[in-house]
This record gives structure tokens, C-alpha cells and sequence, in this order.
């Protein structure tokens, strides 16, 4: 079974037979013991390290489907490689490009985005609520922005709904986490513990997104919720609203609740809070373990597991685009 790998230090990638080798190397140049790596077992490379590796390399990667991600010093996700488009069709190229140029058609389908992530953080909320964390201000809230969705006709109108009620959601995240304040929600860059794990988590999200996305017809380029840019794939943007409260801020909740990251795993570095090693390698595997765990999916009537549940989404938006079937949001029951 393939599982994504974690690089947290720096090193130099390179291949004997049919395994990667992965070798870290330290700030004076002095190699570590090597770690061997079958690139059967590989299915995404996360690198938080600077890494050497040559073409021959990337190559060898790329007929193998293995996508790498890297991240900078301050844990930025700064750019993918991936391999080639091999499942991209010409039909699923034509029609999603005809929703997205039609801006009724496209509304639609970034107003699935919206709701299905609002549902998603509303869950949440209720949950913490029923537990004796006063958030019941935030949830009014959201529910009160959520009635108005469907009355948006503009993409930027939606946005603004959208920025509102996640506004509300993160308002709520300091009664919910104990020991840790969030304050203001603050991406560039993040200020505190809690808004560090947050972007940090949500460029996992996206990555997920984005290897899952290849795995199918779908164009990761051509979005409706974010505008398609020139140098993202922002169709994952769009799938990563529905799951960022599943997989992330639970994540965030049960590691500062259950102090398995505490405040002595961060520093502070001018105007910016930035994560040690023992965070980010303990968020990682976090993370990695809600992706295999599984539950009973109501429509399917089987177990499938987290990871395999984004896949799934991509194949209702690959049958709303062709006209098969409407696509709905995943909306978590518990």
C-alpha cells in the first residue's frame, strides 16, 4: 500500500535499483545515515528540507506517479512537482472549461463549495457546544450567513459570505482550545501557536487535494470558487474548503487538547511564530493517521477511509461537469 513520506531535514535524493535513498546532510556538509525508500511503497514526497536531486531523478519519480511537494524554512508550500497529466481526457478539458466560463453553471458549483465547508465547520462548532464550550454566537452566526448563499449571483459575492462565516468560525477557536490563544486569524505570517498550525495544516490539506485531483480526469488548474491563476492549482483550493474542518482544525484540536504539541514546540522569530521540528512531525503523523482512518460511508454502504473520501468527491464533481449526476458536497454526520 502507498503512503506519503515526510522530509524534514535536508539532503540529497537519489536512486540504487528501484529504491530512493534519501540522505540527510547537516549544515556543514556532513552526511547522516542514509534512509532506504521502495518507490513501490511511495505516494507523495512532502520535503520541509532543502533537497538535492537531479533530473535523472525527477524522471525516475515521475514515471512512477510519485508527486513531491516542498515547503520553505517557515513552513510555506511553495510549489509541486507533478507528474504528467495521464488521466486528463479531452471531454472532461471541454466541459469543465465550459463551467467555468458559464457564470451560471459556474455559481452553482462554488456555492457547493461554500456549503458543504460551512456545513463542515457548523458540525464542529455543535460539537464543542454540546460539550459545554459556549460557541452557540458563532453558530447563529454561520447558520444566518449559510441561508444566504444560494441568493449570491457573483463569484466575489460568494467569497464574501464565505470570508464572513469562516470570520465567525475562527472567532470560536479560542474557546475550544485550551492553554492557547488564536486572537485574529493571521496567514503572512502567522503571529501565534495556533494560527502557525492552522496554515501549516491547511497546505497539507491542499496538497492532499492536489494529489488526489491527479488521480482523476479532473484539470487541478480550472477552479469556480478561487479564480484559476497562473501559478497554483486552485481547483484544490476549492476541495480543500469542504475538508480543512474535517482534517485539519479536528487535528488542531485534538493535538493542543491532548498537549501532544505544546507551546515549547514553537519559537518566535521577529513578528512570526514558526514550528519545530517535534510540531510538524507530530501534526505530520497526525494528519497521516486521520487520512487511513475509516468510516462507514452512507451512500457507498462500506468502509472507506479519509484519504480515499477526497478522491470520491472528485469523481461527483467529474459527474456534475459531464451531466451525469448533480454534485453534493460531503457533509459530515458526527
Amino acid at each position: 500500500m502507498k503512503k506519503p513520506y515526510y522530509l524534514f531535514n535536508p539532503g540529497r535524493l537519489s536512486r540504487e535499483d528501484n529504491t530512493l535513498k534519501f540522505t540527510p546532510v547537516d549544515e556543514h556538509g556532513n552526511e547522516g545515515q542514509p534512509r532506504h525508500i521502495p518507490i513501490e511503497t511511495v505516494d507523495n514526497l512532502y520535503c520541509f528540507g532543502s533537497l538535492d536531486a537531479n533530473s535523472a531523478m525527477y524522471n525516475f519519480l515521475g514515471k512512477n506517479n510519485v508527486a513531491v511537494h516542498f515547503f520553505d524554512y517557515y513552513e510555506h508550500y511553495t510549489g509541486s512537482f507533478m507528474p504528467k497529466d495521464y488521466l486528463l481526457a479531452g471531454k472532461m478539458q471541454v466541459e469543465q472549461t465550459k463551467q467555468y466560463l458559464s457564470d451560471k453553471k459556474r455559481i452553482i458549483v462554488a456555492q457547493k463549495f461554500v456549503e458543504g465547508g460551512a456545513w463542515n465547520m457548523l458540525k464542529n462548532l455543535k460539537y464543542y457546544d454540546n460539550r459545554q464550550k459556549d460557541v452557540s454566537k458563532q453558530i447563529i452566526a454561520i447558520e444566518a450567513y449559510m441561508a444566504v448563499i444560494r441568493d449570491t449571483k457573483k463569484v466575489d459575492e460568494l467569497m464574501g459570505i464565505e470570508g464572513n462565516i469562516r470570520q465567525n468560525y475562527y472567532e470560536a477557536f479560542d474557546a475550544i482550545i485550551n492553554d492557547f490563544s488564536m486572537g485574529n486569524r493571521t496567514k503572512q505570517p502567522p503571529n501565534n501557536e495556533v494560527n502557525t498550525l492552522i496554515s501549516f495544516g491547511n497546505m497539507m490539506c491542499y496538497t492532499l487535494c492536489l494529489s488526489q485531483i491527479y488521480h482523476t480526469q479532473l484539470n487541478p488548474t480550472i477552479s469556480f470558487l478561487h479564480e484559476p491563476g497562473y501559478r497554483r492549482y486552485s481547483l484544490a483550493l476549492d476541495l480543500a474548503e469542504i475538508f480543512k474542518p474535517i482534517l485539519v482544525d479536528r487535528t488542531i484540536f485534538s493535538l493542543l487538547n491532548k498537549k501532544q504539541i505544546q507551546s515549547s514546540d514553537f519559537r518566535q522569530e521577529l513578528n512570526r511564530c514558526v514550528m519545530k521540528d517535534s510540531a510538524r512531525k507530530a501534526f505530520a503523523q497526525a494528519f497521516d493517521e486521520k487520512l487511513k482512518e475509516t468510516f462507514k460511508h452512507k451512500s457507498l454502504g462500506k468502509h472507506v477511509s479519509y484519504k480515499h473520501l477526497v478522491k470520491l468527491e472528485c469523481y461527483k464533481l467529474s459527474k456534475h461537469i459531464l451531466g451525469i449526476d448533480e454534485y453534493k458536497p460531503f457533509r459530515i454526520m458526527w
